[in-house]
């Protein structure tokens, strides 16, 4: 829990009410930049289409900083509220690095049926209301390593990634990373009105793969060009491409580092391979994520000769505090012989004389 990381005191709020949400251009539903901490944020509302069924949240940076170079650790919840019934509000929290490859972070909420039924308490009389909570613990520019020809990567992303997945394995928001295109901005870009129901065979899906659709449409809105892609493409390679796809984004998304296990990690490179050779999907924007997934063996590797190591201290200190007791018992005994000794010898001295007789 973000608590666990900063103490509430420590967390400013900025609540926004929506009202005639109805009558809001909600495929891009921004609030007013909002200051936190010294820096500018905003929430996002995104997305809601008529093609996609679900109901997600982010925050976003909104304050202009370079592209590149900088880095904003920070704790932070976002809620929607519910307006009937307080404990029914549902609230996403986590601890991101925002930085110039990462400027928001999300998560789905809940299905849009449910939060257009007035009866839930999300949306009542065409109002909504969501909050952020936020802590910003630092302002740190990371390492940056640059290399002919190419734009300035982050050497140390993937651990930090690695670090926050083994160290909240609670972590239920994902990142957004920004293009040049502007999806970073929260913006819906188009795709020729070409959806992803319309290339992919939703009823044929078993209920282990139907699971993949949210996540499936939301990476699709905010990478359009995964639907371009497969415009040309048959509908079984669609269906197995997208699919395959669903299966990583699903196994990110909910696979926490402690349940990992070699069996997960081969699955999950032998799928990744599959769909960076095949599938046709521009995939740079995940493979970090996936890499860090893929480097939790080395992790695992570690914890164990770490856990190893930990449970022989523990049994030689075990073994020191008995062999302890026994010394001490040992020398109470020492000190008792050693006193009987010396009162044995004493008795034995005194009667080492000749007893002798006498003449009458």
């Amino acid at each position: 829990m973000v608590n666990d990381l900063a103490t509430s005191s420590d967390f400013e709020k900025f609540s926004w009410k929506i009202e005639d949400f109805s009558k809001q251009n909600v495929i891009k539903l921004r609030s007013k930049p909002f200051k936190i901490r010294g820096c500018t944020w905003r929430i996002i509302v995104y997305p809601l289409r008529s093609d996609v069924n679900h109901f997600s949240v982010y925050l976003m940076v909104a304050d202009s900083l370079r592209p590149y170079g900088w880095s904003r650790n920070t704790f932070f919840k976002l809620s929607l509220v519910n307006q009937k019934d307080k404990k029914k509000s549902i609230s996403k929290e986590t601890q991101q690095k925002f930085n110039g490859g990462h400027r928001s972070w999300g998560s789905f909420f809940l299905n849009l049926s449910d939060f257009y039924n007035s009866e839930t308490g999300y949306l009542v009389k065409n109002t909504c209301i969501i909050e952020a909570h936020i802590f910003v613990s630092d302002l740190l520019a990371p390492k940056i390593k640059v290399h002919p020809n190419c734009s300035p990567t982050y050497d140390s992303l993937i651990g930090d990634q690695a670090t926050e997945s083994s160290s909240d394995d609670r972590t239920t928001i994902s990142p957004r990373t920004s293009g040049s295109s502007g999806a970073a901005e929260g913006e819906a870009q188009g795709s020729n009105n070409l959806t992803l129901k319309e290339l992919m065979d939703f009823g044929s899906l078993r209920p282990e793969e139907a699971v993949f659709i949210p996540l499936l449409e939301e990476v699709c809105i905010w990478r359009p060009n995964l639907i371009q892609c497969q415009r040309e493409r048959t509908p079984r390679f669609r269906q197995w491409a997208f699919t395959s796809l669903g299966q990583v984004l699903h196994f990110l998304k909910t696979k926490k580092v402690k349940e990992m296990s070699e069996e997960d990690i081969k699955c999950l490179e032998g799928l990744w391979k599959e769909l960076v050779k095949s599938s046709g999907f521009d995939l740079a924007w995940l493979e970090s994520y996936v890499q860090s997934a893929l480097n939790v063996k080395e992790h695992m590797e570690k914890a164990n000769k770490l856990k190893k190591l930990r449970d022989k201290v523990v049994s030689l200190e075990i073994k020191m505090k008995r062999l302890r007791g026994e010394l001490a018992s040992a020398e109470t005994e020492f000190q008792v012989a050693r006193k009987d000794l010396i009162e044995v010898r004493k008795e034995f001295l005194e009667m080492d004389v000749t007893i002798g007789y006498a003449m009458f």
